[in-house]
């Protein structure tokens, strides 16, 4: 019994490599629609709301790389987010598992390890994603070429690296600017708690009737962001404008951008970008399970052939 102690934490781990490496798969399939949301949240109210028109315009300033502009800091974010999350995730659901002695999470405790987890990966993984939301709306500090919504500059300028984008903002800001949209990112602790506690009741009400196999996983989570991001957006759209609010100008707290975006485009500034944004999200998250569970079962494999 003694030897098998060590378990849990190698649960853990696998747990948490397998999310990350499926995150990592399912933003390389959807990342354009990344870059279409995000742009849609930070620009002005007369930003492309047409998903074809979008897609073409940026194309024709930026050519295709502008659609994967970020793309780097956002795969290295990916998977540092999964990894912590689902490592404090599994953690906390041994955690209730072996207070009671029972292989199912209730509801309430799916809600806890999820806020636990998620509370987590924002405060470590924050600074990562206001790199990357400045890296994916071209938004240049150091010279001002390309401002977030703003016209194009008469010659197309190179694209800002992800480190070149941190070290401006560090030089122009100071490392504070890596917190910003934080306490909103917090807020939204409550879409991976929404997501994962209605996936994991779907998952347990299905498992008492069949195998869950990658293509049921898929649609269960897919279900499980459609329901959390569309319940969630507008707090997306404060915290992406946060992130890349200008050097210079007066910081806004979250309930300020909220009111200043409701104030000047009215409930439906809050919506800017959603029909990619959820489009990406469902996929997304459909995507990761369905990769999650089959990285989770090749590497519990692999861990066993190298200690037969």
């Amino acid at each position: 019994m003694a030897a098998k102690a060590p378990i849990p934490q190698n649960d853990n781990v696998a747990h948490a490599l397998a999310g990350a490496g499926g995150g990592i798969l399912s933003m390389v399939l959807t990342y354009p629609l990344i870059t279409l949301s995000t742009r849609a949240q930070v620009e002005s109210k007369k930003a492309e709301t047409k998903f074809v028109e979008a897609v073409q315009k940026i194309i024709a300033r930026e050519g295709v790389p502008g659609l994967y502009a970020g793309i780097n800091s956002a795969l290295f974010g990916i998977s540092v987010t999964n990894f912590v999350y689902y490592y404090w995730y599994e953690w906390t659901r041994a955690t209730f598992e072996r207070a009671r002695a029972s292989k199912k999470l209730t509801t309430i405790e799916s809600m806890i390890a999820g806020a636990i987890a998620g509370s987590a990966t924002v405060i470590i993984t924050n600074p990562i994603w206001v790199v990357n939301t400045r890296v994916t709306t071209r938004k240049q500090d150091a010279d001002g070429d390309v401002e977030a919504g703003g016209a194009v500059a008469a010659k197309r300028s190179r694209a800002p690296s992800t480190i070149g984008t941190l070290m401006a903002l560090l030089k122009n800001e100071g490392p504070q600017a890596l917190f910003s949209g934080v306490i909103p990112a917090l807020v939204l602790v409550i879409n991976p708690i929404l997501q994962y506690t209605l996936f994991e009741q779907m998952k347990n009400y299905v498992e008492k009737r069949r195998k869950v196999t990658p293509t049921i996983a898929f649609f269960l989570g897919a279900l499980g962001k459609l329901f959390a991001t569309s319940v969630t957006y507008p707090y997306i759209t404060v915290k992406s404008q946060m992130h890349v609010a200008a050097h210079g100008k007066k910081k806004e707290g979250m309930s300020q951008t909220l009111h200043r975006v409701i104030r000047e485009e009215g409930y439906a500034g809050l919506y800017k970008g959603i029909g990619p944004k959820v489009t990406q999200s469902v996929l997304t998250a459909a995507f990761l399970f369905a990769f999650k569970d089959v990285l989770y079962e090749q590497t519990i494999r692999l861990r066993s052939r190298k200690s037969a």
